[in-house]
């Protein structure tokens, strides 16, 4: 409601001095002790820095730990594989020499031109040959000739080669050599020409 002015005096507006006053009254107080609004976004801000910087650590961390996993996994499956194959070396080894002294007897048969006797035990050798060869046994075979490698052949002794072409090659196989599932149990024992 308006007042109307009395005699021409002008009465004064009273909105004018309450929003002046309400105005005053509202105003935010600054206190010393206080952060402004520029210090609180900072420490957020640093907080999210932080925050982030953890999380990039903590998948840091995970992505190694997962890595180290899956290569620890992949090792004890290779192991695994290897002890499998392998597991039967030392029977194969300790066979090795009756296979050898087979050999030598199917010869010595074979020399005294004993017929039923060189069959029976060619037989037997054969069937010996056959379950070792199935278990991942395989002679070095056809070493005459052939260049000599100490990674799978063993010189014994060296002697003057015969022939010209067998310089530094293999003269003579004393004892074979053999594999297990490509791994080299007994090396070759060889004479070398010179």
């Amino acid at each position: 409601m308006k007042e109307e002015p009395i005699d021409g005096a002008e009465v004064p507006n009273q909105t004018d001095n309450n929003s002046e006053k309400t105005n005053e009254n509202h105003q935010p107080e600054v206190n010393e002790g206080s952060e402004g609004p520029e210090e609180t976004t900072e420490n957020e801000q640093t907080d999210i820095e932080k925050l982030t910087f953890e999380l990039a650590e903590s998948k840091d961390k995970h992505l190694r730990l997962y890595s180290e996993f899956e290569n620890f996994r992949r090792r004890t499956a290779k192991e695994r594989l290897e002890l499998i194959s392998f597991a039967s070396a030392d029977l194969m080894i300790a066979l090795l020499p009756v296979l050898d002294d087979f050999e030598r007897a199917r010869e010595a048969a074979e020399k005294a031109k004993s017929n039923i006797e060189w069959e029976g035990m060619n037989l037997i050798y054969q069937k010996l040959l056959k379950e070792l060869k199935s278990n991942g046994l395989k002679p070095m075979e056809d070493l005459e000739g052939k260049s000599f490698d100490a990674e799978v052949h063993e010189a014994i002794s060296q002697i003057p080669a015969p022939k010209k072409k067998l310089k530094n090659r293999i003269v003579h196989v004393v004892e074979k050599g053999y594999y297990l599932n490509s791994k080299v149990i007994r090396y070759a024992k060889v004479v070398i020409g010179t």
